[in-house]
């Protein structure tokens, strides 16, 4: 089952005190961004974020599955969102643990 626009707008809405957060759909799914990182996926109608190590010390008890069959397992935020704050605090925090990404080259003209 893909997921719902009204979901993503739902979810945009409720964080809409994190500047720079922004979507990317893919492949019926989504991609939520921060700051040019992926911190989390929208799958199912359920946000995923991912499992690093500050996300796990400020989430200890929340719930955790794979987005998709095959997936590393992330935290499942879909009660946590009853709290924006924390989510927010969460989402900075994933932001803050994730590597800067990589630049991508520049494509050859054919």
């Amino acid at each position: 089952m893909a997921t719902s626009p009204k979901t993503i707008a739902y979810l945009i809405d409720t964080l809409a005190d994190l500047p720079g957060l922004t979507t990317k759909k893919m492949f019926g799914e989504y991609a939520l961004y921060l700051d040019a990182k992926v911190v989390a996926l929208i799958c199912d109608d359920q946000l995923f974020l991912k499992a690093t190590s500050g996300a796990l010390a400020l989430l200890p008890d929340v719930e955790q599955g794979p987005p998709y069959p095959g997936a590393k397992h992330h935290l499942i935020l879909t009660d946590t969102l009853d709290d924006p704050e924390l989510c927010i605090r969460a989402i900075r925090t994933v932001a803050a643990d994730l590597p800067t990404p990589k630049p991508k080259a520049a494509k050859k003209a054919k």
